[in-house]
């Protein structure tokens, strides 16, 4: 199940950041969703988008 972290650190200046994006009214993440973030600090806005870790973590993985 994919779910947006509610905050990240911001990478201009390492403040938090908070969700922005509220979930849709079935409450459901998808991957490919877009969400959104705004930096308490210095207000810098960063724009995601959600990818299932498994499938990136697969990525990694050497191939047999």
């Amino acid at each position: 199940m994919i779910e947006p972290a509610s905050q990240i650190t911001c990478i201009d200046c390492g403040g938090r950041c908070f969700l922005l994006t509220p979930p849709r009214e079935d409450g459901i993440w998808l991957e490919g969703d877009m969400v959104a973030y705004r930096c308490e600090d210095c207000l810098d806005r960063w724009d995601l988008v959600l990818e299932d870790d498994d499938d990136a973590a697969r990525g990694d993985q050497p191939h047999t």
